[in-house]
């Protein structure tokens, strides 16, 4: 019973904020005027904030400043030691360094180290903080250029990346970042920049406490879909989340950005019941993968689980497996990943519920900004289909969608199921895969599986069994996790230059309404089919193979 009041609390919270947060992010988003600070910091970058650009400046912008961030981060973790409050750590060997760049820079956040014993204060703030912001960011930004190719007409310009990169930074990311770190630090977490302080113990022995800047972290890592954790732990750690509450409020900033972002989206586009339609197929996906995960769980079953003969191993004992589940939900339907447990230690069904709702796209709500242009890409998908069951062209938004804009999404839907299977095959198949699996089996599969599931689509969450510190596996989830996050913002961006060029047609009494219970009942199904349609066959050789048996 507390483990489900906690759920209906966090999703109280969640859709009370929606309606306020999605308002505020359409005002400052949607063509604000410039504050005489952003005037500022746009002519010393040599930016005008009055032009805009075409799809393929737009995305040339993305990249740079993508690489960018690659290289500063590079360059950050390589000489750590030279630099102050690194606390004694050492400089990362540069494949690590690069692993650990690429992962924050796209939002990804896997760690191949223990963080408490790798990373110094200043590279958590200076480095890991402020890339959480700017991928986050980027999200948004593509998102937006995605709802201005559907709403504008006749011309090819998406915007200025520079300019929606300032405003979602310092307009929507940075001051709910403060008020949420005030919130952690008033319930217990530490908040400091010394360095670990040995104490004696009550039995004479001694002991070290870490600490370090964890509030203002926690709440950055949350709201930012980054996930990532200050200790090695994550957020099972008692540091980060030292209780139902603040396991209750974690839970509410991973969906908070990404769900009020759907009301954002109704605003910028003039229809709130579109927006309201859209929220609906996020509050069915994330209900139905919640209390499968919850069943799931709770009935047992799995190598883990029947080995220490009980579901409660790997989940937190202060909060329960109710609350363990709505994290790892939470966690991994947002992309935020972070570990508010040992999934690994999940049942076999609960774990594949996990590496289901990452498999679905993150799109129940998904990742900031992420889960938008997610959504989506599954809207279009569900009116071309509808569109084609009555006998019409599809269309959306007075959009027609031919092949030429039904390409883009094709190809967009491809990029993440390519890429898990083919690297999940790889891996296999030339030996490094199965050495690194906790065991050989159906369990030891689902593990590698989880692995690039969670780097392709930028989630960053594992299971524990898996050893990914190989330099095999580190320089593959490299690449993976570039392809899965600047590719299909590269078919995104395409796709909303085309879209900006078509000129709407007046909806008539035949056409399609992206709105209404039906159309989510075939939002719904479409976003469904298109993930098992993919991924059944691999799990039903891993976690069903392992759960049903």
């Amino acid at each position: 019973m507390h483990g489900w009041l906690q759920a209906a609390l966090v999703v109280a919270v969640v859709v009370g904020l929606h309606v306020p947060l999605g308002d505020h992010m359409a005002r400052v988003l949607g063509g604000a005027r410039h504050t005489r600070a952003e005037r500022v910091l746009y002519r010393f970058l040599g930016v005008d904030p009055e032009s805009e650009q075409h799809w393929r400046h737009y995305l040339s912008a993305v990249l740079a400043f993508t690489t960018a961030g690659i290289a500063a981060l590079f360059a950050l973790f390589t000489w750590q030691h030279e630099l102050p409050w690194s606390t004694g750590h050492d400089g990362m060997p540069w494949r690590l360094a690069l692993h650990t760049a690429v992962s924050f820079t796209t939002n990804t956040s896997w760690q191949n180290y223990a963080a408490e014993d790798t990373t110094g204060h200043l590279a958590v703030m200076a480095g890991l903080g402020t890339q959480a912001f700017a991928s986050a960011a980027v999200g948004i930004c593509v998102a937006l250029a995605l709802i201005r190719g559907l709403i504008r007409q006749g011309g090819d310009a998406l915007g200025n990346f520079w300019v929606d990169l300032t405003r979602t930074v310092f307009r929507v990311l940075l001051p709910l970042a403060v008020v949420a770190g005030l919130l952690f630090i008033a319930l217990g977490v530490p908040q400091t920049l010394g360095a670990p302080q040995p104490v004696t113990t009550v039995a004479g022995g001694t002991q070290v406490l870490p600490g370090g800047p964890v509030g203002s972290w926690e709440s950055v890592k949350l709201l930012s879909g980054d996930g990532g954790g200050f200790f090695n732990a994550s957020s099972a750690h008692p540091y980060e989340n030292p209780s139902a509450w603040s396991n209750a409020l974690s839970a509410v900033l991973m969906l908070l950005i990404p769900t009020a972002f759907v009301r954002t989206y109704g605003r910028l586009i003039g229809s709130t019941r579109q927006s309201w339609t859209l929220l609906a197929v996020v509050g069915v996906l994330f209900g139905l993968l919640a209390t499968a995960a919850t069943l799931a769980q709770g009935a047992g079953g799995g190598t883990v689980t029947e080995a220490v003969g009980g579901q409660y191993e790997g989940t937190e004992t202060r909060i329960g497996v109710p609350g363990s589940t709505l994290f790892g939900i939470a966690a991994t339907a947002s992309a935020d990943g972070a570990g508010g447990s040992s999934y690994d230690s999940f049942s076999a069904l609960g774990g594949g519920v996990l590496l289901s709702a990452m498999m679905l796209g993150e799109i129940a709500p998904g990742g900031t900004g992420s889960g938008l242009y997610g959504l989506l890409i599954a809207v279009l998908v569900a009116m071309f289909v509808g569109g084609l069951m009555v006998g019409r062209t599809p269309e959306y938004l007075g959009k027609r969608l031919g092949w030429r804009e039904m390409r883009f999404v094709a190809l967009y839907t491809l990029v993440a199921p390519v890429t898990i299977l083919s690297c999940a095959a790889l891996a296999v198949a030339l030996g490094p895969g199965v050495s690194s699996m906790d065991e050989p089996g159906p369990h030891g599969l689902t593990e590698l599986v989880y692995a690039y599931t969670s780097g392709v689509v930028s989630n960053g969450s594992a299971m524990a069994g898996f050893d990914g510190t190989t330099d095999f596996h580190q320089l593959l989830m490299t690449g993976a996790m570039l392809i899965g996050r600047c590719l299909p913002m590269v078919f995104l961006l395409a796709l909303a230059g085309r879209l900006a060029r078509l000129t709407p047609s007046a909806a008539t009494s035949g056409t399609l309404r992206a709105r209404g219970a039906a159309f989510v009942v075939l939002a719904t199904g479409s976003a469904l089919i298109l993930a098992l349609l993919n991924f059944l066959p691999v799990l039903s050789l891993g976690p069903l193979a392992e759960g049903l048996g």
